[in-house]
């Protein structure tokens, strides 16, 4: 993974003071609070329904075991509300039946950024002094600017891979950090970049979209995507570039982001997003972008070329883990062993089938590690929790591995000979579940019980599914599937692009869900990505379960052989999952009350 210069902690360290100075003199009343807004919201710090909410950046997801030690420290010793608080929370929530509000834990988010929830704003600087010493920071991770730029998990080990993208996602990290062009844009912007044939990253749901191509000279480059996003108005991202040469990378996004600037609406926030304005100027937009682009490169000279030696440096910078002391045995001696394991043991064979995935080494594997169980909101992970995902990190994975946009963690340095011993330590620590991309592996924010902006609450309904499918003969039956929940219409639960999607809604001051079917994030198992379609009126928090239940009876009952869900759903249309829906309603008290007389 990227090593940081001295210079790049030296900066960590510098904002972290600087951040420690602007929240002093809030405090002390020398800077006002709508002042210190925009830079408390840059540094990730929100303000949520019930006390503060820290989001630290994890860069295209990569991680290390010093860093996720220092996150469980932050978990264990800060993520603590005032008394007071949570007494408050308590009682707002428990007016909706919420009994569980945890505390003491890191929460990963689908930006491949940690979140805590409860940290008060006395203890933030302290707080990102911490992180600073592993360099972590909240920087450009909420606000108005470019954030956190993702890629693939498998980024630099998949075996479908064109291109890493990791070194150009660093360039583009450092230069939009603190760029004065890309801090106040009239909404936030998210980058997604992707150099796989297969698109794990859901390019196509970005602000910007970049996939790392080969030309038929063998030159590298970027198709670009330009306006994808979900919310209120859910848009795919249009194709405005076939080839851009890879050095041209910050040119283009500068003309790209400079339009936006110029014409993106700042009237009105829910129209101010990049795909608003490229679908309403549709080829006009495209143009003045080319245009824009031609003025940096002819008349301004291109200042945003990157310099090949510029690129071998940050490249440089990706150092490759020292895997020495792991047994020396060759790759078709190891695999022998791991089949010979696998035939041993059904219930080991069915993880290496579900958590294991290939590497471009083959003596290697990267195994996904889930944070999907009972009893915990999906992603959601404790200090100590954490500390032992660290220490699987050092003993399995060279000390290093990446938070995925599906909630989970990825290590990506395992012998397949130490797959077995993996495998025997995550389940003695519940990390081992056998449920990724089955119908449990989903996708939730933390909704109604923590965010301000929510209508509704995510975590009890994601909590109900998950007790609902523990049977995993039932889950592999279902096959492979993409529930996402969002608990409004911002949509981080990605509601949208799941193969089931469920929204929750305000109906008269109570909580209400919106149930979608057939949504992609555009990888293959998806197909090419597209927002999902509603299922009839919305349902209430009690009927959820049930409507789901009653939809995955539908598919296995006129599915095909062999047929996954997400196919199914294209084949049959819509028509059979809205009568299942409906049917699965609970009668109204009047009807009830009717049937008893």
């Amino acid at each position: 993974m990227y090593q940081y210069t001295e210079f790049d902690q030296a900066f960590v360290q510098q904002r972290a003071d600087q951040f420690r100075d602007q929240l002093e003199r809030w405090q002390t009343g020398k800077l006002a609070e709508d002042d210190f807004r925009p830079l408390r919201l840059q540094n990730g710090w929100y303000v949520q329904r019930y006390a503060p909410m820290l989001r630290v950046a994890v860069p295209y997801g990569e991680i290390n075991a010093a860093q996720i030690r220092v996150l469980a420290r932050v978990a264990r010793e800060y993520d603590e509300p005032e008394a007071a608080v949570f007494q408050a929370a308590m009682e707002g929530q428990g007016k909706l039946g919420t009994t569980f509000l945890p505390t003491h834990c890191a929460h990963f988010t689908t930006r491949t950024n940690v979140q805590f929830n409860w940290i008060p704003l006395s203890k933030a600087a302290d707080v990102m002094d911490l992180l600073a010493t592993v360099n972590l920071h909240g920087i450009q991770t909420s606000g108005n600017c470019i954030r956190n730029t993702t890629t693939d998990a498998l980024a630099g080990i998949a075996v479908d891979e064109v291109v890493d993208p990791r070194p150009y996602a660093e360039i583009l990290r450092q230069w939009t950090t603190l760029h004065p062009e890309f801090a106040f844009l009239p909404r936030k912007f998210k980058i997604a970049i992707t150099g796989a044939a297969e698109d794990r990253a859901a390019t196509g749901w970005h602000d910007v979209g970049l996939h790392l191509v080969k030309n038929a000279a063998g030159e590298v480059g970027f198709k670009v995507f330009v306006g994808g996003g979900m919310g209120r108005t859910p848009v795919i991202a249009t194709q405005i570039r076939e080839f851009l040469p890879w050095n041209q990378i910050m040119n283009y996004i500068e003309a790209i982001v400079r339009v936006y600037n110029e014409l993106g609406r700042r009237d009105n926030k829910y129209k101010a997003r990049i795909k608003i304005l490229v679908k309403a100027e549709g080829q006009a937009y495209i143009d003045a972008v080319e245009e824009e682009y031609r003025q940096i490169v002819e008349v301004d000279g291109g200042p945003h070329t990157v310099p090949q030696a510029e690129f071998d440096r940050v490249a440089a910078m990706f150092v490759e883990p020292d895997l020495s002391s792991h047994p020396a045995i060759s790759a078709e001696q190891a695999n022998a062993e791991l089949q010979a394991q696998i035939a041993a043991s059904p219930a080991f064979a069915r993880w290496v089938q579900r958590n294991v995935h290939p590497h471009r080494n083959p003596a290697l594997r990267a195994v996904t590690l889930s944070f999907k169980r009972p009893g915990q909101a999906p992603g959601d992970a404790s200090g100590d929790q954490l500390d032992a995902l660290a220490d699987l990190m050092d003993v399995f994975s060279a000390g290093e591995a990446r938070v995925t946009h599906d909630q989970n963690v990825l290590l990506p340095w395992v012998h397949a000979s130490e797959l077995h011993a993996l495998w025997q330590q995550a389940k003695a620590l519940g990390l081992a579940s056998t449920n990724v991309a089955l119908l449990t592996d989903m996708i939730a924010c933390p909704g109604g019980d923590f965010c301000a902006l929510a209508n509704a609450r995510s975590l009890p309904i994601a909590e109900a599914i998950t007790q609902r499918y523990q049977d995993l003969d039932e889950l592999d039956d279902i096959g492979e599937i993409d529930l996402h929940i969002s608990g409004c219409i911002n949509s981080c639960g990605h509601h949208h692009s799941g193969h089931i999607g469920i929204l929750g809604v305000d109906k008269d001051g109570k909580e209400w869900y919106q149930v979608t079917l057939g949504g992609s994030d555009g990888s293959t198992l998806s197909g090419e990505a597209g927002a999902g379609k509603v299922i009839g009126p919305s349902f209430s928090a009690a009927e959820v379960p049930d409507v789901l239940e009653a939809v995955l009876t539908t598919y296995r009952d006129l599915r095909q052989p062999g047929e996954r869900f997400i196919d199914a759903v294209r084949r049959i249309g819509l028509d059979p999952f809205k009568e299942a829906g409906k049917a699965a309603r609970h009668p109204a008290p009047a009807e009830v009350e009717a049937e008893a007389v």
